[in-house]
């Protein structure tokens, strides 16, 4: 039976506090929907780029967002990694909304997705059947034996269990951090381990409200200080050894310390594009009479102000980039209506 170890000591409980309040902020706030369409593209790019490049993929953030782009066919290993990383995003925020437990076929399912066309077949979608050895990624010495291939299938059913029976008795936070290691410490595939626990982690992290896959890359976190990651989400030694005397707490704080740092940086980067959002008078104008109004045209647009033309037209539709105002009808019938904020 899984029972992990840990404390909610006073930097844990005050992590849970702030980032429920952090969302909470988050969640009230109304961006206009062409800031959110940006932030979302760049979520997933920057998610893809940040877990893979903890695994030691060498691909810049600016070369991601190319790839995402336009997805080249006669792609290397390395640009195979960030689309496979970026299709199981997708694919788990679609199922997001049925609210899909964690199985085992569940799990499979991700890693197959996070390794095609990269390993052995035999290797995808399944439970390791032979020994590995974690490595330090510095030294390159065996840093950590995972458990027996015989004993997978059980820690993986046991920790399911465990996230069924505390789901609503322990905080979503602290379930979630809990998986992230138990999963990293089971290491139960072959290869694809790390980028498959990050992956469910932020599934298990939106199903409460987190939103991990627009927003939220709490993978950019452990990317800035790989070496501190992996120190803090593995253990060393047998596992067998030291099994018993595994401690969640550090672990915990540093979870929580992470997504508090990602959500703070998600909230500055959302309050600075408001800036380019601020109106001149003109534009003042056009809003003022679109309240007033209902609805504005080009021509009524003419009578309110002395603008010329062809800056009309560029006023019209720079409120329309900035989600302000949507256009309506087609050629001389164009007008347009407040958006729905």
């Amino acid at each position: 039976m899984f029972e992990p170890r840990y404390q909610l000591n006073t930097h844990l409980l005050d992590n849970i506090v702030q980032i429920k309040n952090l969302i909470k902020e988050l969640n009230n706030q109304k961006f206009p929907g062409l800031v959110l369409a940006r932030f979302e593209k760049d979520g997933y790019a920057i998610s893809a780029h940040a877990s893979t490049s903890i695994e030691g993929n060498p691909i810049p953030l600016t070369d991601v967002r190319k790839i995402l782009k336009s997805a080249p066919a006669h792609i290397r290993d390395t640009e195979r990694e960030i689309l496979n990383y970026n299709k199981a995003l997708h694919h788990l925020n679609s199922v997001l909304k049925k609210g899909s437990a964690v199985s085992k076929k569940f799990l499979c399912d991700i890693q197959a997705m996070v390794v095609g066309g990269l390993i052995d077949k035999n290797h995808q979608g399944k439970f390791r059947q032979a020994q590995v050895v974690v490595n330090n990624p510095k030294t390159r010495q065996i840093a950590f034996i995972p458990p027996n291939a015989k004993d997978v299938t059980k820690l993986v059913d046991e920790l399911i269990s465990y996230l069924e029976k505390e789901h609503d008795s322990i905080d979503p936070l602290i379930l979630a951090g809990i998986f992230h290691k138990q999963f990293v410490i089971i290491h139960p595939f072959m290869d694809g381990n790390g980028r498959t626990t990050r992956l469910i982690t932020k599934y298990l992290l939106a199903r409460m409200g987190l939103d991990t896959f627009q927003l939220f890359s709490f993978e950019n976190y452990y990317n800035q200080n790989v070496t501190k990651y992996f120190a803090k989400v593995g253990v060393p030694g047998d596992y067998y050894e030291v099994a018993s005397n595994i401690d969640f707490t550090d672990w915990l704080v540093y979870f929580t310390d992470g997504i508090i740092d990602e959500l703070l940086r998600v909230q500055k980067l959302l309050k600075a594009s408001l800036a380019p959002m601020r109106l001149v008078e003109h534009e003042k104008k056009i809003i003022e009479y679109t309240k007033k109004h209902g609805s504005i045209c080009k021509s009524e647009y003419s009578k309110i102000t002395k603008r010329a033309h062809s800056t009309q037209i560029l006023d019209f539709k720079r409120l329309v980039d900035k989600g302000v105002i949507v256009k309506q009808g087609k050629a001389k019938a164009t007008f347009y209506t407040l958006a729905d904020k």
